[in-house]
């Protein structure tokens, strides 16, 4: 039987208010998500809040050893006062220090020696936020299923992927400019 008043919330993390769903789907991680990752916030601005709803998925990837542990802390920073404000911490310090994350050719090197607690810890010094609490939240996975599930739902096998309007674009890149993202939540 599901709880029906949990002791915390996931805030979705979503922004702006637009009739224009522009979802993308992201792997901590992903050299190709970081990038996308830090065009979503010109697009939004750019596209207008008013025009625009910008949605971020999670999208775990077993071939990215801490992956799930980073996926979760994320969600995890998600419940926090901040928020989805909070979750976008985490991906932005992990995005500027991938290094810190993923080892080389995502399977040697020091970060081997890394366990799960080493990892957030990284996630915390790199985020500004203390999430050991958040992260061990009973029921958390939920949340984490909740996105793979979606994910899976819509045909979702790679980071980064991108749904206008719950369309998958396999067309679009994180490589293209803004402006072409832009142009694409323009059209009608």
């Amino acid at each position: 039987m599901a709880e029906k008043n949990p002791a915390w919330r996931a805030e979705p993390l979503t922004w702006g208010q637009g009739p224009r769903v522009f979802e993308a789907f992201l792997e901590p991680t992903c050299p190709f998500s970081a990038k996308a990752f830090g065009k979503l916030d010109e697009t939004l601005q750019s596209a207008g809040a008013d025009n625009v709803t910008l949605k971020i998925w999670l999208h775990s990837q077993p071939w990215h050893l801490f992956s799930g542990v980073i996926t979760r802390c994320a969600l995890a920073a998600s419940t926090l006062p901040e928020g989805k404000d909070a979750a976008r911490k985490v991906l932005a310090g992990v995005a500027a220090h991938r290094d810190k994350f993923e080892p080389a050719d995502h399977c040697s090197g020091p970060l081997l020696a890394l366990s799960p607690n080493d990892i957030i810890a990284r996630v915390e010094e790199h985020s500004g936020l203390k999430l050991a609490e958040a992260y061990a939240l009973p029921k958390l996975d939920q949340e984490v299923k909740r996105h793979t599930k979606y994910a899976r739902q819509n045909g979702i096998h790679v980071s980064p992927t991108f749904m206008i309007d719950g369309l998958v674009q396999s067309d679009m890149s994180s490589g293209d400019a803004v402006s072409a993202w832009v142009s694409r939540l323009s059209a009608r």
